[in-house]
């Protein structure tokens, strides 16, 4: 409008001349603005190139030059919202930009708008959201699977198939001979069967879990598994069999879930039914956005021992967690947790304990398809009481460590060699025990 303004009052030539004269300049302002943006971005300071280009992008919004470097700006400086406008231009300019559909995907992903990025192509979905970032989430804290990418309902499971080494499958102690815990008495010692036993192993386990999604709101949540266990090298006896059950509902709004569910389970000791839980379990979920997330919960079972009813606890524990999952698909998490196992019975508080524990690990993307996971647990029990037999009350610090390598080859494929370590130290020397397990497992999801 101003061109043919100034045409109209009698300064058309040389306005015009001026104002192809300016043109450069003016891209070459625009270009600098965008090459400062860029280089504040690279050398970590994402918030100071965003607010220089947030002060621009009303005049050169549907710049795709400009717009391409406000999203990048805005996701790097955590304003993923601001970053989904920014993309969403670039895409509606340039249909084809691949990248731009790319980087769109990630700020969705980013504020868990599943169904937008479901409108994208299926490449720019693959590459724009991390392979493993909303399945490790999950397994890092206590939750269900979340609803289908278009807000659907449902239904996913896999099956495992491990062959590994167990050094201790038993949880004995190294030593026949073991220190008494009551000084100026003799070492005990051990029965050869008591002593720690190593197997080869071979496991499997089925699992399936699913979401029936009633309204935007309210949810029917439930899951299932079987893991049977067979030793090797005369360790037959400690051959297991593991179910898990569980169902119940969910509620959500905005960041917010809200889960409460019965929960089941049963264990198997060479055939023999060793143990069954039965409790609920109450979930409060809070997603800060598709990266970072908190879940806490409290967890009421009673743990029943059909053999030994003297063993027989109700246990109680609540704990919370905190979960990251990086741009490029790493995951780190951390959370604490405390209880307590109060016996049935009258007059067995040595049964009984108090624990508080720790954890912290976390999933290292290498490239696309290999990850480096680790995972350290920490908790302290105190039981109620001196043991009867050994007239100490029992204390415990025990020790879970683990240590492995992801591999996806192929969609819906994954295979992992893993080590995992146990160390109990107790007060009670027949209680304390180390355990390596070296395993590899196949995994085919469904």
């Amino acid at each position: 409008m101003g061109v043919f303004r100034l045409a109209r009052c009698g300064a058309g030539p040389l306005a015009l001349s001026s104002l192809l004269w300016l043109a450069p300049v003016v891209a070459a302002q625009a270009d600098a603005l965008i090459g400062q943006a860029s280089a504040l971005v690279q050398r970590g300071s994402a918030r100071e190139a965003f607010d220089l280009l947030d002060a621009q992008e009303a005049a050169r919004a549907g710049d795709p030059a400009f717009d391409a470097a406000m999203g990048s700006a805005a996701h790097a400086a955590g304003q993923y919202s601001r970053a989904v406008m920014a993309w969403e231009r670039v895409v509606a300019a340039q249909p084809d930009n691949m990248a731009a559909q790319v980087a769109l995907a990630r700020a969705l992903y980013a504020v868990g708008d599943q169904r937008g990025a479901l409108a994208l192509s299926e490449l720019a979905r693959s590459q724009g959201i991390p392979v493993d970032a909303a399945l490790s989430i999950d397994q890092f804290l206590v939750s269900y699977d979340r609803a289908a990418s278009d807000g659907g309902s449902s239904l996913k499971g896999y099956a495992e198939l491990a062959l590994g080494h167990d050094s201790n499958v038993n949880a004995g102690p190294a030593s026949m001979l073991l220190p008494s815990p009551v000084p100026g008495t003799p070492a005990w010692t051990l029965a050869p069967s008591a002593l720690a036993r190593s197997t080869d192993f071979l496991a499997a386990l089925v699992a399936v879990r699913g979401r029936y999604v009633m309204d935007a709101r309210w949810s029917l949540v439930g899951a299932a598994a079987g893991t049977p266990r067979r030793n090797e090298g005369g360790a037959g006896a400690f051959d297991s069999d593991q179910l898990d059950a569980s169902a119940g509902v969910s509620w959500r709004s905005e960041r917010h879930e809200f889960i409460v569910q019965g929960q089941g389970a049963y264990y198997a000791l060479d055939g023999t039914r060793l143990r069954s839980i039965g409790g609920v379990l109450g979930e409060w979920i809070y997603r800060l956005d598709g990266f970072r997330q908190w879940g806490s919960f409290v967890q009421s079972a009673r743990l029943h021992y059909p053999t030994q009813p003297l063993r027989d606890v109700q246990r109680t524990v609540l704990g919370t967690t905190y979960a990251h999952v990086f741009r490029e698909g790493s995951v780190a998490y951390a959370g604490v947790h405390g209880g307590r196992e109060e016996p049935d019975a009258a007059g067995v508080d040595y049964l009984g304990h108090r624990l508080v524990g720790v954890r912290a690990g976390g999933q290292l993307a290498l490239a696309r398809n290999w990850a480096l996971f680790a995972n350290l647990d920490w908790e302290r029990r105190r039981y109620g009481a001196a043991d009867p037999f050994f007239a100490v009350v029992r204390r415990d610090r025990q020790v879970n460590a683990s240590l492995g390598v992801s591999w996806v080859p192929a969609t819906a494929w994954r295979i992992t060699p893993q080590w995992t370590g146990t160390h109990n130290d107790s007060t009670l020397p027949v209680s304390e025990y180390r355990r390596r397990i070296w395993s590899v497992t196949v995994r085919r999801e469904f």
